[in-house]
């Protein structure tokens, strides 16, 4: 589904503090880890994590080894149940050009196999063409097919896979229509 229509994506505050920490303790009862949530598995409160998202929004803010990037809160519009993060990087250092990419997300696992990683990456690069990117970089894991197949249903194009630690990382643009 591509329309939006089940979830909309919006920017994490004080009123999400408790669902933003269930998000995280699911991902930690399941023994996942967290991406596309601005170092949430590191945040030992929900303060300074929000801070910090906050702080490298702007790129007059942006923390020390950092890219300017919106973290987005993917949330269901009937129930209003946080069920993915997403991560819009404005610009790449040479760690995010090999590995990380423009766009880094995750759903918690409770809600995967529905589509929803699908539906926000879509409007991720809805807010990709206000920021002004024509061409953004998406990388997965090669043992991810799910999350490959995902980024390929919004126009990723493979350009090649890298080694990274024991296996590869896969690296899709796709062109955002402005």
């Amino acid at each position: 589904m591509r329309t939006g229509d089940r979830l909309e994506l919006l920017r994490p505050d004080e009123d999400w503090e408790a669902a933003i920490w269930d998000y995280k303790r699911e991902f930690k009862e399941w023994g996942d880890h967290l991406d596309g949530t601005a170092d949430l598995g590191g945040a030992e409160g929900f303060a300074p994590w929000l801070a910090a998202v906050r702080d490298n929004a702007n790129p007059d803010t942006v923390r020390p080894g950092r890219v300017p990037a919106t973290t987005l809160l993917g949330v269901r519009r009937y129930d209003r149940r946080l069920v993915g993060m997403i991560d819009i990087r404005h610009t790449l250092n040479e760690y995010l050009l090999k590995f990380g990419g423009h766009i880094g997300y995750s759903v918690r696992p409770s809600e995967r196999r529905k589509g929803y990683a699908g539906e926000m990456l879509w409007l991720a690069l809805l807010e990709c063409e206000t920021l002004g990117l024509s061409k953004v970089l998406v990388t997965c894991d090669s043992e991810n097919e799910a999350s490959a197949r995902t980024i390929r249903a919004n126009g990723g194009v493979l350009e090649n896979r890298i080694p990274e630690g024991d296996g590869f990382t896969e690296r899709y643009w796709i062109e955002v229509d402005a």
